[in-house]
């Protein structure tokens, strides 16, 4: 059982839960919510455009089962794929930040 008594900070936490910045843990960690976060805005501007999955996926050239996956969080996404997507699919642009 791990002692939470002393965590006073989320960052505190997801350090005992998921290991120090850079093992193996916490990457696998990082990498789902950085899923997590895509998949949400994907489906929030799929929902904002009154686009089905269908449609999102008719004109981004892919599938409605491959967008369904993204959304859930389920499915591993390249860059480029992300990009048509989002600017042909749903006709936003998209920006990198690197940190």
């Amino acid at each position: 059982m791990k002692d939470y008594s002393k965590v006073k900070t989320f960052d505190e936490l997801i350090e005992l839960e998921h290991g120090k910045v850079g093992s193996a843990s916490r990457n696998k960690y990082e990498e789902n919510a950085q899923m997590f976060i895509v998949s949400e805005m994907l489906k929030s501007a799929r929902k904002e455009a009154n686009l089905t999955q269908e449609q999102l996926a008719e004109r981004a050239g892919t599938k409605k089962s491959y967008i369904s996956k993204l959304e859930n969080g389920k499915g591993n996404i390249q860059l480029s794929t992300l990009i048509r997507i989002f600017e042909q699919g749903l006709n936003k642009r998209i920006g990198l930040t690197f940190l």
